[in-house]
């Protein structure tokens, strides 16, 4: 009996170990002491400088500015996003304006509200 338990056990633990991910180390070549960063945002805007329109791309630029509480320049992106296409989602139009409500453009941040409410409820897909 004893020698069945332990039977079992050596067993256990030698599945254990087999069934174990192989630990494997890659090393790679090392370019330099530094680290590449690239500001992606900043590409972006060079991008959008040298005439590049999309609305993807206005969307991350506004979404961006949007949140680091660059409103003023959120503002910016999203008024060239609402120049491109009125077919957004719900959050572009409360976005657009609150980020023009920062910059005293009230007039305008309530007309944006206003077609937001006469869009009308968003179906959303199953």
């Amino acid at each position: 009996m004893q020698n069945r338990l332990v039977i079992l056990i050596l067993g256990t633990i030698f599945s254990f170990s087999a069934a174990a991910q192989n630990e494997e180390v890659f090393i790679t070549d090392k370019v330099s002491d530094t680290y590449a960063y690239v500001d992606v945002m900043k590409t972006y805007e060079r991008v959008a400088a040298k005439g590049y329109k999309s609305v993807d791309l206005f969307q991350k630029l506004g979404d961006s500015s949007y949140s680091h509480f660059k409103l003023e320049k959120a503002a910016e992106w999203y008024d060239k996003l609402f120049a491109m296409t009125a077919d957004l989602e719900p959050v572009y139009y409360y976005r657009y304006a609150e980020s023009l409500r920062f910059i005293c453009e009230n007039e305008k941040a309530d007309a944006i509200l206003e077609k937001l409410k006469t869009k009308g409820t968003v179906k959303k897909k199953v």
